[in-house]
């Protein structure tokens, strides 16, 4: 296995409403980049008052370097798969990170720039389960993270799956990262960007 690439601390965090699988999304995620890329990776996760329908949410913290503090306190990456997710998160996003969201569930997003796919329709109208929204998000993930080699991520999901449902999710995760690639473009040139906007917006803070 090739040296992965350094990472001094990188923050995710999947939010949404309970049923869209981001506990698992989360643990899915973490092992793959654990077992499979060898990073130190940290998760905590919470839940609403309710299984379905309340917020729930799964943060890492991705190093090359083992974590002292395990919970997140500046986002490099928000998933927002619900309005509400988007809203109330968003604030803690770097100026530098990336906002991914649901466009089937998340009309209303507080900045110009994010990026979007209809999650919720595809896993519902081109996979044919619902179900499967969160390994499309970890499909789409998958291509943002720079730092990751797909072919591990889709290694580690394959592995931690259930053999009767490794073919749907499989399925389920490659459309995600086709429709990502398409989509969003290409990685590297994303967080290039996101980096030079975030610079400007603290110069503009600072005159």
């Amino acid at each position: 296995m090739k040296k992965p690439q350094e990472i001094k601390r990188f923050e995710i965090r999947l939010s949404g409403f309970g049923g869209q699988g981001l506990i698992t999304l989360g643990r899915l995620l973490g092992s793959a980049l654990a077992l499979g890329h060898g990073y130190y990776v940290t998760q905590t996760q919470s839940y609403g008052p309710e299984a379905r329908g309340g917020s729930s949410r799964a943060d890492l913290v991705v190093s090359s370097q083992p974590i002292s503090y395990p919970k997140t306190e500046q986002l490099d990456l928000l998933v927002a798969l619900s309005q509400e997710a988007c809203n109330g998160y968003y604030p803690y996003l770097k100026r530098t990170g990336l906002l991914v969201v649901d466009t089937t569930l998340v009309k209303h997003t507080p900045t110009n720039v994010f990026l979007g796919l209809p999650f919720t329709q595809m896993a519902r109208d081109q996979i044919g389960n619902p179900l499967t929204i969160n390994t499309l998000v970890m499909g789409a993930v998958s291509h943002l993270l720079d730092f990751a080699d797909v072919k591990l991520m889709r290694k580690g999901l394959e592995a931690n799956m259930p053999a009767k449902i490794v073919d749907v999710n499989v399925k389920a995760f490659t459309l995600g990262l086709k429709q990502a690639k398409k989509h969003f473009g290409d990685a590297h040139g994303l967080w290039a960007a996101a980096e030079v906007n975030g610079s400007a917006e603290v110069e503009t803070d600072h005159e």
